[in-house]
Formats: structure tokens, sequence, C-alpha cells
């Protein structure tokens, strides 16, 4: 019973440590927030702010993303533990948060107007398409994580639930959106709890917060696959944009020429 009521005891402490880590995450790993300039700074000022910052937050997600992946390798290990899962699960999160502002912030940098000038067009062309370039790259190894992440925690779910005798998928897509398939947590009453089940208990709250965290990570992945559509989209509108620049420029040409051969015709 000693040795029960510690177990209960390390494991209330173990949850409050995970609070404390969750709050103070920010400070420890890649995270960053960005106001949008001010509308009233020049269009100079304003793409080399928003391009600073959007080449921050790539190298940012790439730094996370090899965090992720060193933990999601020791998933299913002699180093996995509770721990190391709440940080894997917070790491992500934030990560995905910022793969979302950086999305945004290069939907911002696409609607600025060009500059007149038009060596000073085409050097701003060749700076957007290379950070874009390097977001998506940076994007397809954090989904790549995620999805690691993803498998090996519904696999160790799975194997949890099977040892404690649950039976049923708790991810499949007949699961309820109410949640009916998470684990029941009743408790019985002081008077009634054996050593068993007390364990049991422990043992149960910690299968039902893998399993959410494992549908929030789900949630996650749908997050980052709708933000490769913006992207594509967003590449697709500045070669649209490239070929229009292009054919106006070709009619400019013509329309030249047609002005200087009626020059030399009427000349005659």
């Amino acid at each position: 019973m000693v040795a029960l009521m510690l177990q209960c005891l390390s494991y209330t402490l173990f949850r409050n440590n995970t609070g404390k880590m969750a709050s103070s995450y920010s400070n420890g790993y890649q995270y960053s927030t960005y106001s949008s300039p001010d509308s009233s700074s020049s269009g100079y000022g304003e793409f080399t702010r928003l391009f600073d910052v959007i080449s921050t937050n790539v190298q940012k997600v790439s730094q996370n993303v090899a965090s992720m992946q060193k933990m999601v390798n020791q998933l299913g290990t002699p180093q996995d533990c509770e721990s190391l899962r709440a940080q894997l699960h917070q790491v992500q999160h934030y990560t995905n948060q910022l793969v979302k502002d950086t999305n945004n912030y290069l939907k911002e940098l696409s609607l600025l107007p060009n500059p007149p000038n038009l060596s000073d067009q085409k050097q701003r062309k060749i700076l957007k398409e290379r950070l874009t370039s390097q977001f998506s790259e940076a994007l397809k190894n954090f989904q790549l994580a995620q999805r690691n992440a993803a498998q090996k925690e519904r696999a160790s779910v799975m194997r949890a639930r099977a040892h404690s005798g649950l039976t049923g998928n708790p991810f499949g897509e007949d699961t309820p959106s109410s949640g009916q398939n998470l684990i029941d947590l009743q408790s019985p009453t002081q008077s009634q709890m054996t050593s068993l089940q007390m364990e049991e208990e422990v043992n149960l709250e910690l299968l039902r917060e893998r399993e959410e965290a494992v549908r929030k990570l789900e949630a996650d992945i749908v997050d980052v696959n709708h933000i490769f559509t913006d992207l594509a989209a967003l590449v697709h509108e500045q070669g649209e944009a490239a070929a229009r620049r292009k054919a106006c420029f070709l009619v400019i040409v013509l329309v030249v020429v047609a002005v200087v051969i009626g020059l030399i015709i009427f000349s005659f």
C-alpha cells in the first residue's frame, strides 16, 4: 500500500511539473510572434521586416524539427517516458503555431506592391521564390516528423489498451465526436478502492491523456496539409503574375517595334 501511495504521489508531481514545463516552454524552444508592420511605413520597409521575420521563423522551424526527430527516435526505447512525450507534444504544438504564423506572413509579403524599379522587382521576385522554397522544405520535414510521432504514439496507445484489457480502436473513423471510445474514468468510492484499483486508475488516466494527445497531433497534421494547399496556390499565383509581366513586356516591345517600322516606312 505504501508503494502504491508513492506511485500516486509521483504521478501527481509529474502532472504538476508537466504543467509548469508547458507554461515555460516558449522560452526554452524556438517560437516567435510577430505583429504586422505599420501600414504607414514604406513598401521597402515592410518587405524587409516581413522577409526577416519569415527567414527567422523558417530557421526556427528547422531547429524545432531536429529536436522533434531526436525525441521521436526515443519513443519505444528505454529512454521513453511521460516527460519525454509531454516535451515532444509541446515542441510539436508550438512549431505548428509557428508555421501557421509564417504562412500568414508569406501571404502578406506576396500582397505588397512591386517597386517601380525593374531591377528591384527582379531581385524581390528572386527573394520571395527562395523564401517560399525554404519554407516549403521546412514544412515537409515538419510534417514527416509529425507523422512519425503520430504513428509511434498510436502504436503505443494500442499496445497499452491491449495490456489493460481494452478493445476497439479509439482513433477509428467511426469514433464518435463526443469521445465515447475514450477511457471511462469513473472513480470508485474510497471505501471500495483497493490497491489494484488505484494502480489501474493511474494507468487509465495516463492512457486517456495519450489518446487525447494523439488526437491533437492528428488535428495539427491536418492544419499543415491546409498550409501546403495555401502554399501551392501562392506559388501558382506568383507564376501567373510573372507570366503576365512577361506578356506585358512583349506587348510593349512589339508596339515599339511597330512604331519604329511605321516611322521608317513613312519617312520614305
